[in-house]
């Protein structure tokens, strides 16, 4: 990897890592939310999916026309919107305003991903992809290293607002790094066919089972995913009796194991292949989503260790994954492609919370109930999703 690569997945990580902390800091915020704002466990899973479900409406728009246009355009232009949405929440005065701020930074949002993934997957080849997809994903584990319990800092100092000002005041450094490191991404537009209909990218998916079956596998791993993650914070607090005080633990343990672990993960997927490494690392996030979801009162350090599984293995089944999908189109087609993959993905982390908040409940005395039946939900959708995985096929 020269510097220019090296320059370019920095500044890609960076944007990832202010998206990422944006969404990521809702979750850990729940019960301060809960208690401040006097909302219910079904009212902060409305406020954590409002989000995800603005980003699935934005990504699929953004489908139809992302093709035409240089990729890094696209990038800033949506990074802008998500700042603006991103301050925004920083000034909510309630929870109405709260979830308003929350769609609009989603809108935007929803179309940073499939860009800085398109961007990845026409700068490197398939065969080193996920080496890239690896380096990439170190963005998750700064923010959960750094980001996360320093948002939990400023929201014990000061107020639950002060995290996403932060997040916005960085960003506009990110925008620059931006600005600066990525280069031009318009090589697509001289390959693209000419005379290609508005609606095409639709007509091309669904006539092409290879991308059905790899959008299928995004949908049904991402409901896995994120049916639980709403409620581990409320659940580690309510139901082992895990101080607020001690919630970036979890975090910054789980961060600090991805930040050497997904290296590692990006380069054995490349070199033993991804669907292996996919499966390896999905059948082992099966132990922790089990834990996670039937916690009990026990030790720091019990808590921690799982914790640290449970980021470990489900970062290491989400790079072979991202490399997966993007190599089932073509790159004049895959902007298009990566937006509806990102939507649909979007959609689903979106319908995972509100199906969640649906089936947990809150008790009088702070306890979470039936978060064991998410769990098993999870679980199930995991093992579904590495049949769908068996059936994707590289085209690139």
């Amino acid at each position: 990897m020269n510097s220019k690569e090296r320059l370019l997945l920095l500044a890609l990580a960076a944007v990832n890592f202010t998206h990422i902390m944006d969404f990521m800091i809702m979750m850990p915020l729940g019960p301060q939310l809960m208690e401040l704002l006097k909302i219910t466990p079904q009212q902060f899973s409305l406020a954590v999916s409002a989000y995800g479900i603005t980003a699935g409406i934005s990504g699929f728009i953004a489908a139809f026309f992302v093709d035409r246009f240089d990729r890094k355009s696209i990038l800033v232009f949506a990074y802008i919107g998500f700042l603006l949405g991103t301050f925004s929440c920083a000034f909510a005065p309630n929870y109405e305003l709260l979830v308003a701020a929350r769609v609009l930074a989603g809108f935007f949002g929803g179309m940073i991903g499939a860009q800085v993934l398109a961007i990845v997957a026409d700068t490197f080849a398939y065969e080193r992809r996920a080496m890239a997809m690896g380096a990439l994903m170190t963005a998750f584990s700064a923010a959960s290293v750094a980001g996360v319990p320093a948002g939990l800092w400023l929201a014990a100092m000061f107020s639950w607002h002060m995290p996403f000002l932060a997040i916005g005041a960085l960003g506009l450094g990110v925008l620059a790094l931006v600005a600066i490191a990525v280069p031009p991404m318009n090589r697509h537009i001289a390959e693209r066919p000419t005379g290609q209909k508005p609606f095409q990218v639709l007509s091309d998916i669904f006539n092409t089972p290879n991308q059905m079956r790899a959008l299928s596998f995004s949908i049904v791993l991402m409901l896995g995913h994120f049916l639980i993650i709403p409620f581990i914070t409320p659940s580690l607090v309510g139901n082992a009796g895990f101080s607020q005080d001690h919630i970036f633990l979890v975090y910054f343990v789980g961060g600090l194991l991805t930040l050497f672990s997904a290296p590692l993960v990006g380069k054995l997927a490349d070199r033993k292949g991804k669907y292996p490494v996919f499966v390896f690392f999905a059948v082992l996030s099966l132990v922790p989503v089990w834990l996670i979801t039937n916690v009990w009162p026990m030790p720091l350090w019990a808590i921690l260790s799982i914790a640290g599984l449970f980021f470990v293995f489900v970062n290491g089944r989400m790079i072979p994954t991202q490399a997966m999908v993007s190599g089932v189109v073509h790159p004049q087609k895959r902007g298009g492609f990566m937006s509806i993959n990102s939507s649909v993905q979007q959609l689903a982390t979106g319908m995972s919370s509100i199906i969640g908040g649906a089936i947990v409940a809150k008790s009088a005395d702070g306890h979470i109930l039936h978060y064991q039946w998410v769990g098993y939900l999870s679980m199930l959708m995991i093992l579904v999703s590495i049949w769908l995985a068996g059936r994707v096929k590289p085209i690139d």
